[in-house]
């Protein structure tokens, strides 16, 4: 065989075993109340659906909810703590793509307790951050090295409260998202029964009401997570109260919802309290999956019709654990992770692309506490 072309056949096996090898990076927030030690880094093997765990931050307590900058060099991370009126915090870490670990910048005041999500804008300029028991949320400035500077805007909500008393006391907000054209920021609050609609300022981190300033959801119903469609016409929205996904239209002009639909999450015949959590869409648009934790312990599954922006059930499998609080796709949509906070271990899925539908691959992570995934962009 000729030097050359022995060159060629050693630098095709070395892309084929590199092709072999290839992993995909995650980071898992988790409650540290228990086993765990703070923020994991996982390098998921798509080949065999197994995960090496690459390194943890430690020195955080509760990070409960992640968000990663535009470009994926810095991390942002809750504190969720709750000391009677102030005791939240937001982290900043710099991630090392070459090693996979994390590296503590600075940490701010969150404005409020119990910081419960956390969004970075599409700048990469600012960090907005939703606090559950204050019933607050704050935008902080992303400064150099990716440091956070104190929050430069700041609104409690107020006004009347759903019908359950023991969990709409007062104001909740449980998830601050923005639009696809970052213009607007839609706050869904479990205690109001409200998703709040703002326009977002990216020049100077402020917030002011939408011409629209509120969509009213079913009383009682308790609006947890948000997510638009990625043709960016709907958007979706998983009531944790009533176990219910609601549907919307979106008009981007003015930022305001149009209600479409409202179905159940759970079988027509499940009895118990749902608990709803997470949502989340396929990357192709074409199915909507939600999770439910209390007593039902699955995962929903919608077909959506494109035209329309409604959903249709075709299956409500089990999580196989306990407590499904957050799960995520890959960036193909082959897999799903579920992360089952009383189980301690993350279930692998493989996802039917064309079906929606999902079959346990047998494969599992191991983490303590579990409750949020966050896909490092490569």
């Amino acid at each position: 065989m000729k030097k050359s072309s022995l060159f060629l056949l050693l630098i095709l096996c070395h892309q084929v075993l590199g092709a072999q090898v290839k992993s995909d990076y995650f980071l898992t927030g988790t409650y540290t109340s228990g086993k765990s030690l703070g923020i994991y880094t996982f390098a998921f093997d798509p080949a065999t659906q197994t995960a090496r765990q690459v390194s943890v931050a430690e020195g955080i307590k509760n990070p409960s909810f992640l968000a990663m900058a535009p470009e994926g060099n810095y991390l942002y991370a809750v504190s969720e703590l709750n000391g009677g009126g102030d005791a939240g915090k937001v982290f900043a870490y710099r991630y090392d793509a070459t090693t996979g670990k994390l590296s503590y910048v600075n940490e701010q005041p969150s404005g409020g307790d119990d910081p419960c999500y956390i969004t970075v804008d599409k700048t990469g300029k600012w960090v907005i951050v939703g606090n559950y028991s204050s019933g607050s949320l704050a935008v902080l400035p992303v400064e150099a090295g990716g440091s956070l500077g104190k929050a430069v805007t700041r609104i409690v909500h107020e006004g009347p409260t759903g019908p359950n008393k023991e969990r709409q006391e007062k104001p909740h907000v449980h998830s601050t998202v923005l639009s696809p054209d970052n213009r607007f920021l839609f706050v869904a609050d479990l205690g109001t029964d409200k998703i709040f609609s703002y326009r977002f300022d990216a020049a100077n981190g402020t917030l002011i009401a939408a011409p629209t300033p509120f969509q009213v959801t079913n009383p009682g119903s308790g609006p947890r997570h948000f997510i638009f469609h990625p043709s960016g016409k709907y958007a979706y929205l998983i009531e944790e109260l009533t176990g219910t996904v609601s549907s919307y239209r979106y008009h981007a002009d003015e930022g305001k919802l149009t209600w479409i639909q409202r179905l159940s999450s759970v079988p027509a015949d499940f009895k118990g309290f749902a608990g709803s959590a997470d949502i989340h869409i396929s990357p192709d648009g074409k199915f909507l999956y939600a999770s439910n934790r209390g007593d039902a312990n699955n995962l929903a599954i919608f077909r959506i019709n494109l035209k329309k922006g409604t959903l249709t059930s075709i299956g409500h499998p089990s999580v196989l654990g306990k407590a499904p609080r957050n799960f995520s796709l890959t960036r193909d949509g082959k897999w799903l992770l579920c992360a089952n906070q009383q189980s301690d271990e993350i279930v692998v899925f493989s996802r039917n692309r064309k079906t929606g539908l999902l079959t346990d691959t047998g494969k599992r992570i191991s983490v303590p506490s579990p409750v949020c995934i966050r896909w490092i962009q490569p």
